[in-house]
């Protein structure tokens, strides 16, 4: 192919997706281009798509791209939602919004987001959220973007870390811009019809560069706000025959009865006859500890700022400085009311009736049992602040290029005020029709569920709880904050030599980071006192569910679906202003080193990076692409504490800092082929050595422990990253205007993979005061894994405006001894039929990804089930300045159903709701 034509074709893609282009009706998309630059005229869907085709056609590494307009005009509220139509990329929506992706089957977690080429940091705002390497894409605001790229090769001079493929998001530049003054924005609402809730949606965007065009500006905020609401049915863990059989410690319900401490005696077994039967002869039966309906409440907000100045004093010379600001809130509220049959001091020994079928405790009766009411308020901010300076010296000869940058983000739980009521009552539960019919509660005298007074904080006990000395204060929540900080500071440099010959071009380069990340837990617990603290949970303005709660999940009854939630608010004002508290006690101070798990949670890993890389690129005739090698060095220690006295529960004073290190070289080869079989026809091979570091909060020492379930987890500091030989082959036949038909076969050969493995470790129990064994997991380099699978891709306009674009990935993934990697599905298929003619623009993307396994969890493999999803957008251009847009996403209400083992046995089940946009864009 000719190298000019190539590069003509390049210039004019990235002109285009980064908004030098005109607004013109959708039927001028395929007139001829004009031969200027500054002229061309191009605008609509499938426009982009052709931006997106030549993109990918002139690539000589394996990638596919989507340009500003299918970030900016697909149902889509971040960018991971907009990304989901490309070949291989799937999206996790746990909460709803798609928050992290999966790049051919690999672990989000191995797959890296770049912006403008350099690493930006991200912060999590989920409690139960550990640092980690993912990338948090709902704060990233589409309206920023110029261009998405990614890379499922790798090349020597990207950044490492990658098995999957490397998203470079690309913002726009200001001497991009066509006109000398530009300004454009949108003014939007959305609403969610599950929480019945709208907010208004916002962006504005100017640009100015002056008429030498050797010097511009460009400025944009996005301001957006979303009430979702999460509705479910819930398990936490799950127990087994022999549990109930024996009991955890508090006894059982046919061994080790509890003790009648009113007659001195034990009471007698409650399990007996047919029931004792069915548990003696499952003892490895296992079902739900608990079940459950779940109320989530959540206003997210954003507001995102950008700032790019570029400046060209001679035209050889660009400077670029590029600043990205995002505040972002995530507060909730989280409202769990469950049967808690497998408490162990509370609910396993009064199991009075049973039914196990296939292995699975599906159905239990209860004679005594506990239910819980757990509310959870938090505050939770995500901030993130990148700012990034580059200059390159373009000579006809060489290029010099230079970067120097610095990006930090704070999230996590700046607060979580955490109360606990508690109620005793003979119930049942039923799970035996599920996965269609989840499961159900019901309880034997009345609706307990809808009831405020029947649940009450715990006030402990003893003889008197006027007299401190003769009682002992109950658990009734606490006071909690987990912040987290993830900063990196690089520097990079970059020379290249243009070659007259086979090989085009020699380039060179060496990187710095500088990776700092941690966490710190701290708080107290609310020690309550009968009489004093013990509140109902009557005392917070309760009030019963809106009348659609649990619309949508079958064979859930009236007594759950008429539950009551009360104030979140009011219940932590309450925890706050120690309103709680007996005349006799102090509100305490929160503090890290007050409980072993606070200390436990507070580490941080520092991450320092040297790395160099060669490169070649070449171009015959036919054949292009590039090799070359990268090496790397990687120096990490992990900070946390350790108890010095050797006592148990350690004394506050009694920790000292501790911190462990880990180092490791890196050559990383690769190469990627092009070759141009003919004008229509290209065939792609790559090859490449990879790593992808473990996670930071794998990396740490940190610990979680249940002192009533007698399971927990924690990191490991001497993991070993992962190593992959990747291998790509591809073939593209681009057999008419704006079509494509592609296949592509992939393989990771995945050594030193971490997966999480459970044993046992003896530690403080604070609940039993006594040294207990918990079963615990911890991440260990557990062998070997493999992915190979295949991508089929097509694309193609028709006549009278109508359009497909569909693909579909296959990627069987394993690791040793067959078990499953974490978010790979399968399959995985996309269909976007549009529509674009006259004024009108139309848009269909159906998803769906099939079961996938997500983690281990409390000693289960954890999976979610296959998930389909439909979203919609219709618009409307008025003239070449405004245009009205209407987007429909998750149409389907799709339900995300997470089990434990099999899908007989659900552990999580919810619905987010549908959500509904309106936009009105502008241009000038």
């Amino acid at each position: 192919m000719n190298t000019q034509y190539r590069k003509s074709v390049l210039a004019i893609s990235i002109a285009a997706s980064l908004g030098l282009v005109q607004v013109v009706h959708a039927q001028d998309n395929d007139a001829p281009a004009s031969e200027e630059l500054d002229t061309i005229v191009v605008t609509g869907i499938r426009a982009s798509l052709k931006q997106s085709l030549d993109t990918k056609r002139e690539a000589d590494a394996v990638v596919d791209a989507i340009t500003a307009e299918d970030v900016g005009k697909f149902p889509s509220t971040n960018v991971a939602e907009a990304m989901t139509i490309i070949p291989g990329v799937t999206v996790d929506r746990l909460f709803g919004q798609g928050e992290r992706i999966s790049i051919l089957g690999t672990d989000p977690a191995l797959n890296r987001t770049l912006l403008n080429g350099q690493a930006v940091a991200s912060a999590d705002w989920f409690i139960l959220d550990q640092p980690g390497r993912t990338f948090n894409y709902t704060l990233l605001a589409p309206q920023i973007v110029g261009k998405v790229e990614v890379y499922k090769s790798s090349e020597a001079r990207l950044d490492e870390g990658s098995i999957g493929g490397t998203v470079i998001v690309s913002t726009r530049k200001p001497l991009d811009f066509t006109e000398q003054h530009t300004l454009s924005g949108s003014f939007g609402w959305l609403y969610n019809d599950r929480s019945e809730e709208g907010d208004p949606q916002g962006s504005l965007m100017y640009a100015w560069k002056n008429p030498a065009s050797t010097f511009g500006i460009a400025l944009s905020v996005q301001d957006s706000t979303e009430n979702i609401r999460r509705e479910g049915l819930e398990a936490y863990g799950t127990v087994t025959g022999i549990d109930y059989r024996d009991g955890q410690g508090g006894g059982g319900s046919i061994n080790n009865p509890p003790m009648n401490w009113g007659t001195g005696e034990p009471y007698p077994p409650s399990c007996t006859g047919a029931c004792a039967d069915t548990i003696n002869n499952n003892l490895d039966a296992r079902g739900p500890n608990s079940w459950g309906a779940s109320w989530f409440e959540q206003e997210r907000k954003r507001r995102s700022y950008t700032a790019a100045f570029q400046w060209k004093p001679v035209e050889q010379l660009d400077l670029e400085f590029n600043a990205l600001r995002v505040d972002a809130s995530y507060d909730n509220t989280n409202q769990s009311m469950f049967a808690f049959m497998g408490n162990a001091w509370n609910s396993l020994m009064w199991l009075d009736d049973v039914t196990v079928d296939n292995g699975l405790i599906t159905r239990g009766h209860f004679s005594r049992a506990l239910s819980v009411l757990d509310v959870q308020y938090r505050e939770s901010d995500v901030k993130t602040d990148s700012y990034d300076l580059k200059g390159t010296w373009q000579d006809d000869g060489w290029f010099l290029s230079t970067h120097i940058g610095t990006t930090k983000a704070d999230g996590g739980t700046k607060r979580q005020l955490f109360g606990e009521f508690l109620n005793w009552a003979a119930y049942s539960y039923d799970i035996s029709g599920a996965p269609g019919r989840p499961g159900s509660i019901t309880y034997d005298n009345g609706n307990v569920m809808n009831n405020p007074d029947a649940f009450r904080i715990d006030g402990g006990w003893g003889s008197d709880p006027s007299g401190p000395s003769t009682w002992n204060t109950g658990w009734g929540g606490n006071l909690v904050s987990k912040p987290t900080t993830d900063e990196e500071k690089y520097g990079q440099i970059d020379f290249g030599v243009n070659l007259d010959s086979v090989i085009t071009q020699l380039r060179f380069g060496y990187k710095y980071r500088n990776h700092e990340t941690s966490q710190v837990m701290s708080g107290v617990a609310v020690a309550a006192v009968a009489g004093y603290g013990d509140a109902s949970a009557a005392e917070f303005n309760p009030r019963q569910v809106p009348g659609s709660y649990l619309s949508g999940f079958d064979g859930v009854n009236s007594q759950m679906r008429g539950r009551f939630i009360i104030d979140g608010a009011a219940m932590a004002r309450w925890i706050a202003s120690g309103a709680w508290l007996a005349p006799w006690q102090t509100m305490p101070v929160p503090g890290t080193f007050i409980d072993p798990s606070f200390v436990a949670e507070t580490w941080s890993v520092d991450e320092k990076i040297h790395a160099a890389y060669g490169q070649a690129d070449f171009a015959t005739d036919n054949l292009r692409g590039n090799f070359g090698v990268r090496y790397v060095k990687t120096d990490s220690t992990s900070h946390s504490w350790i108890c010095t006295t050797g006592q148990s529960p350690c004394a506050v004073d009694g920790y000292a800092p501790v911190q462990q290190g880990k180092n490791y070289d890196s050559w990383l080869p690769s190469v990627n082929l092009a070759y141009d079989a003919s004008d229509a026809l290209v065939l792609r091979f790559a090859a490449a050595k990879v790593i992808a570091r473990p996670n930071y909060s794998d990396m740490s020492s940190y610990l979680w422990l249940s002192d009533q379930i007698l399971n927990g987890g924690g990191g490991n500091p001497d993991l070993d990253p992962y190593r992959s030989n990747n291998y790509d082959v591809s073939a593209e036949w681009y057999f008419d205007n704006n079509a494509i038909l592609a296949a592509s076969l992939f393989y990771r050969d995945i050594s030193d993979y971490i997966v999480v493995s459970t044993r046992p470790e003896v530690h403080w129990n604070q609940a039993q005061q006594m040294d207990t064994t918990y079963q615990v997991g911890r991440p260990y380099n557990a062998g070997s894994a493999e992915i190979k699978g295949v991508s089929l891709a097509y694309q193609q306009t028709f006549d009278n405006g109508f359009g497909l674009l569909a693909n579909y990935t296959y990627a069987d993934g394993s690791g040793a001894s067959g078990a499953g990697l974490p978010y790979n599905s399968r399959d995985q298929v996309n269909l976007s039929p549009f529509f674009e003619k006259g004024r009108w623009t139309a848009r269909l993307n159906y998803g769906w990804r099939s079961k996938y396994f997500t983690s281990v969890d409390r000693g289960d493999n954890m999976y979610a089930r296959a998930y389909t999803s439909l979203d919609a957008s219709l618009g409307f251009t008025i003239n070449e300045n405004f245009n009205l847009s209407l987007d429909a996403m998750n149409l389907l209400d799709s339900e995300y159903y997470n089990y434990a083992n099999v899908p007989e046995l659900p552990r999580g089940v919810y619905r987010t709701g549908r959500r509904y946009m309106a936009t009105a864009r502008f241009n000038f």
